[in-house]
């Protein structure tokens, strides 16, 4: 391959139409988008206005070009080159609950390693209207291509910590007046009889492991989902779900 034909390989982007256009739609930066010679009809036509709208640079390129490109192996014809994932810190995931004038509700995932789960996690965080997830910096997932696939471009509009020390961060959200609620199959509760009201953070645990020692030692409670099977874990995300959404229910649900 000459120079004049190499493909230059970007390790932050976003592919796939759904998640170019709620980046589209969301206050990130976006360097430049890669459509597919010839594709210009149906989402690929949404994207092209909108990201020209915002003055975008938008180049065509061919299908071979985006195949090295993608990390997903499913860009579906269009790929956006973006800045590395702005993360941010604790403290402005509180403030966004604050500013709603809502009680914190906010995941801690401590330890997940699966980008699926991380971005399947996220997009039902952000349809349940969590503030925010706080994730380590190591041995875990970190947001990227893949994770913003799985979110289906839900991680554009959900604000995500990563910090050295999950449990100096969940100091910080005990003196704030957020409970700390871990999942752990050895719980003595359900997670429907627990109280989860108020200001919350949910812990979901890694997949292998749960949650570490230190981390479940600094839970204010601890519940688990019933188990009737023969199987006797779930998924980290399905797990996610199911607690994320009995504080959904606990909250609006009479």
């Amino acid at each position: 391959m000459s120079k004049r034909d190499e493909v230059e390989v970007y390790d932050d982007i976003v592919e796939g139409r759904n998640s170019v256009f709620e980046l589209l739609n969301s206050d990130r930066d976006i360097n430049k988008i890669f459509v597919q010679s010839g594709e210009k009809h149906g989402a690929i036509f949404k994207i092209i206005a909108l990201a020209k709208e915002k003055k975008i640079v938008v180049s065509e390129a061919e299908k071979s070009k985006l195949d090295i490109m993608s990390k997903t192996k499913n860009h579906q014809g269009v790929i956006a080159v973006v800045p590395p994932f702005n993360y941010v810190e604790v403290e402005d995931i509180l403030d966004v609950a604050k500013e709603k004038n809502e009680d914190s509700f906010i995941l801690i995932l401590d330890g997940i390693e699966d980008p699926h789960n991380l971005g399947a996690i996220i997009r039902t965080a952000e349809t349940a209207g969590v503030h925010g997830i706080i994730i380590p910096k190591r041995r875990a997932a970190q947001v990227n291509s893949t994770v913003a696939k799985v979110s289906a471009g839900a991680v554009e509009h959900v604000k995500i910590a990563r910090v050295n020390n999950l449990n100096d961060a969940i100091s910080k959200l005990k003196d704030n007046g957020v409970w700390v609620y871990g999942t752990d199959g050895e719980a003595d509760t359900y997670y429907y009889d627990m109280d989860l009201k108020g200001s919350v953070a949910i812990v979901i645990g890694s997949e292998g492991f749960g949650m570490s020692r230190l981390v479940r030692e600094n839970c204010d409670g601890l519940v688990k989902i019933p188990m009737k099977g023969k199987v006797t874990s779930l998924n980290a995300s399905v797990s996610a779900g199911i607690v994320v959404y009995e504080v959904v229910k606990q909250r609006f649900c009479k």
